[in-house]
């Protein structure tokens, strides 16, 4: 990078300046898994919440009573799609193929809206039933597990609609490639968390 000195004034000390913005991507990647081990943090604090809690039910409905497995394992099998669906946006921006990119990164974008609006349905029928997250201390446990798991995916499809008007106006740039590898980190971060979801909290609750 090079650098330009100014003209001293006055015997002092010449000031440098740079002739073009540098951004590192390596500090970038530094600074995103550096957020991931905090989200991991959040997500081990709930989940030994719910280890802690996830029995009293308080004289209420249990796991076994109100979770649905089907609806759970479709509304699971629209997250790994969308994983894959991502892998796939990443690929072919390897390729610089914008068009194909932003097709697949809008199947994504579709696949977590139908995963949050079956998400929002099982809230909403919980609820329906009086078994909100006032009823008891599972109850208060799961909607926090799964209602912040919820609010990560619906921030990753703003983000990702973001991302999709930068490539759509400005192209596979670098800051864009950098950009979508940061989100496909954070993409598949909630999906290896929404198995542990999954796992523990509705498989482990039916039993």
């Amino acid at each position: 990078m090079a650098h330009t000195p100014a003209q001293s004034v006055d015997g002092a000390e010449p000031v440098f300046y740079l002739k073009e913005d540098h951004h590192s991507e390596n500090g970038t990647s530094l600074g995103f898994w550096l957020y991931l081990m905090s989200d991991c943090l959040i997500f081990a604090t709930l989940f030994a919440t719910y280890a802690v809690v996830g029995r009293n039910y308080a004289a209420g409905p249990s796991g076994a009573d109100l979770f649905d497995l089907k609806l759970v394992a479709i509304n699971t099998g629209f997250l790994l799609f969308s994983s894959i669906t991502y892998g796939f946006a990443m690929l072919e921006m390897e390729k610089q193929k914008v068009k194909a990119t932003l097709v697949w990164l809008g199947v994504t974008g579709l696949f977590g809206l139908a995963f949050l609006a079956v998400e929002l349905y099982e809230f909403h029928h919980l609820i329906a039933e009086g078994a909100g997250p006032q009823r008891s201390a599972f109850l208060s446990a799961f909607f926090a597990l799964v209602g912040t798991h919820g609010l990560h995916v619906t921030f990753g499809i703003i983000w990702l609609v973001t991302l999709m008007f930068q490539v759509a106006k400005h192209g596979l740039i670098a800051a864009n490639k950098r950009r979508l590898m940061c989100l496909s980190m954070f993409w598949h971060f909630l999906d290896v968390i929404w198995i542990g979801v999954f796992s523990f909290v509705y498989l482990m609750g039916v039993l």
